[in-house]
């Protein structure tokens, strides 16, 4: 591919960082662990931080500790968007909880006003999700949580870094949790990796547990769950929530520390690349782009057809990829039209009218972003876009 999605942002440090964990012999989630979690926790300025084996484990392992904690039960509500990744919805589905889709804004995430109109008696959680590295409303969709009682949480997986400007805070520490990814094409890439931040002691505790097992071995002696008897023997082996195994290797600790590093000239790159995608794809008469909510981290470039390229998307798209530019849908389009949701209990998700989601999932897709200048990359698309629009 001449412009790929995404390409690896590895350097000699984090060759060294997997040469480190290979000398010690200790391959499973260790001490790089812990020293990644805390430093991410910091880096982000929250109480904890719960490295998992990716993102998606990330979002399941929060809505099982609300569950466990007594949070959530089976029925209640949980008002999401209508354009995300399917790992966003999943976790809702398996622990029975009853999805009511609102649609996107101009920015492609959650409209607010929409959220309050669907908020009832049974209405427990609001899962933002910051899409595409664009925060959404979240000083709005808090204030909205606060007012009727509910739960903010934030799927923060494509949007690492960014930054909502009214008090300079990062997304996916807005909520009560907030979950984030380390996959290959992702801000950061650990091979394999999530996180979840949360300032809340107890459901710190309880994502600990279920990580690995439902087990106290990775809690505190003295913690809110079960306190330990001071014997390894039993307090190894004493299983008291339903857990998963959602471990992270220690490599991927390791590369994250290296990663963490470097962060903020990654997201300053994608940037930079930003600002030559809004000045060349982003001004055509024929094409809508997101729209930029406080500071995004732009983690790709989606683009919606319009005008007189309405209804061409998939010519375009087998154009661009023909030519050697990587193309994929927004996301996964408007999630309520999967194949998927066929399986889904009808009783258990609630659709709304979503035109902006159909527009997206009819007409948009998106190219690439990276930490490198992909300035010559980005002028190529828009030379292709251009060409392929003069044609009948």
């Amino acid at each position: 591919m001449k412009y790929p999605l995404a390409s690896d942002t590895w350097g000699k440090e984090e060759l060294a960082a997997i040469h480190r964990v290979v000398q010690s012999g200790r391959y499973t989630m260790g001490d790089e662990v812990k020293k990644f979690e805390t430093e991410f926790a910091m880096q982000f300025g929250a109480k904890h931080a719960i490295m998992v084996n990716s993102g998606s484990s990330a979002n399941l392992l929060m809505i099982g500790a609300l569950f466990e904690t007594g949070k959530l039960k089976k029925g209640d509500e949980v008002i999401v968007p209508a354009v995300s990744w399917s790992t966003t919805y999943f976790p809702l589905h398996q622990y029975g909880l009853k999805m009511v889709f609102v649609d996107v804004g101009d920015d492609w995430n959650m409209d607010p006003e929409l959220v309050k109109k669907e908020i009832t008696s049974k209405t427990r959680v609001i899962f933002a999700v910051n899409l595409l590295g664009n925060p959404s409303k979240l000083d709005e969709l808090k204030a909205i949580s606060q007012a009727y009682g509910l739960y903010l949480l934030e799927d923060n997986c494509e949007s690492l870094g960014a930054l909502v400007n009214s008090n300079n805070r990062y997304t996916g520490t807005f909520g009560l949790m907030g979950s984030f990814s380390f996959f290959f094409s992702h801000h950061i890439q650990t091979m394999e990796g999530g996180m979840i931040l949360t300032d809340d002691d107890k459901l710190e505790q309880y994502c600990r547990a279920m990580r690995a097992h439902g087990w106290t071995r990775d809690l505190e002696d003295k913690n809110l769950i079960q306190f330990k008897t001071g014997n390894p023997f039993e307090d190894s082996f004493k299983f008291v929530v339903p857990g998963y195994c959602l471990r992270p290797l220690e490599m991927s600790g390791a590369i994250g520390q290296e990663q963490l590093k470097k962060m903020n000239g990654f997201i300053m790159g994608r940037i930079q690349n930003a600002m030559v995608f809004q000045r060349t794809i982003g001004q055509l008469p024929f094409v809508d782009i997101q729209r930029e909510n406080n500071t995004s981290s732009w983690f790709g470039f989606g683009i919606v057809l319009k005008g007189i390229m309405e209804g061409r998307r998939d010519d375009l798209v087998n154009h661009l990829i023909a030519s050697g530019v990587e193309c994929r849908p927004i996301i996964a389009g408007n999630f309520m039209n999967q194949p998927v949701m066929d399986s889904f209990d009808r009783r258990m998700y609630k659709k709304t009218p979503t035109p902006m989601a159909d527009r997206m999932d009819a007409n948009g897709f998106f190219i690439g972003n990276d930490a490198k200048d992909l300035e010559k990359e980005i002028e190529y698309a828009h030379n292709l876009i251009v060409d392929f629009s003069l044609k009948k």
